[in-house]
């Protein structure tokens, strides 16, 4: 466990959204990266389906935060015409940076500059215990489908 002021900024902002939520999972560091959901899922020992992977996409103008299992890939046209969205477009690099404050790889689903407009993937309901990027590709943290629903706000949908 690291202690948060030993913990970078962005993840400090993280932790600190997550205890003014009520969760009391701990940010642990990782000597290296685990920007993707595979590299995640190896460095904890866990089911690459376990690993909520924050994407970000770009949607009726404004970011969309999509909490998708590591397990799938996000189907944009089906998700758009579910959410009687219009087009659902990958987000590049400076608009993730500008909606999150974070770069892509180490995206959390909170502890952002302002809240995002979310879509929790149904599938992650089958783990006990999820895990989330921290706000670095070094730093991830564990926590309940319900506590993630609850600390987006999140739209519960099919992503895939």
């Amino acid at each position: 466990m690291t202690a948060p002021h030993d913990l970078p900024a962005r993840s400090r902002l993280v932790h600190d959204s997550l205890r003014g939520a009520g969760i009391s999972g701990e940010i642990i560091m990782l000597p290296d990266a685990a920007s993707t959901a595979a590299l995640a899922a190896a460095a904890l020992g866990v089911e690459v389906g376990a690993i909520a992977n924050s994407l970000v996409f770009w949607c009726d103008g404004e970011p969309l935060l999509v909490m998708t299992s590591g397990a799938h890939r996000v189907d944009t046209a089906a998700l758009a015409e579910r959410l009687g969205r219009q087009k659902i477009q990958r987000a590049t690099p400076e608009q993730v940076r500008d909606a999150t404050g974070q770069a892509i790889g180490g995206v959390a689903p909170t502890g952002h500059p302002a809240p995002l407009t979310t879509v929790v993937d149904q599938d992650l309901a089958a783990f006990d215990e999820v895990w989330a990027a921290g706000g670095t590709p070094h730093t991830l943290f564990p926590l309940t489908y319900a506590e993630l629903v609850r600390l987006t706000g999140g739209t519960v949908a099919k992503v895939d």
